[in-house]
């Protein structure tokens, strides 16, 4: 049963990179997303296993993605370089798992799996 990830993500490299990656290890992959209001748009359409977020997309935060994913339930990573995410796009990030950016594929793997259990 393939697992669908929705990528949210305003770096088209590491975007497309995220994408390969992650279909090569057999995910699903919605998106990617560059902004909050493609996201919100992308989670209308489809509601995925999991979610990966870019903290700050350009001159957005990514809070109400993740308010939105609390919401229905669903979990997520952060990809970031911030040590404390939360910091700076609130109380919604706390807890997520942060894979660090840039994210070796084994640690992003290993994270998404994990919260596919829960």
């Amino acid at each position: 049963m393939p697992s669908t990830v929705l990528i949210v993500e305003d770096e088209f490299l590491i975007a497309m990179d995220l994408k390969e990656t992650l279909e090569m290890h057999g995910w699903r992959v919605i998106g990617p997303a560059a902004t909050v209001r493609d996201a919100l748009r992308l989670l209308d359409e489809e509601q995925p296993s999991v979610a990966l977020l870019d903290v700050n997309l350009r001159n957005e935060l990514v809070t109400p993605v993740a308010e939105f994913l609390v919401a229905r339930g669903v979990p997520f990573a952060v990809a970031s370089a911030y040590q404390n995410p939360e910091r700076l796009g609130g109380a919604a990030l706390a807890g997520a798992p942060n894979v660090g950016k840039p994210t070796g594929d084994q640690r992003l793997l290993a994270a998404l799996e994990e919260l596919t259990k829960s």
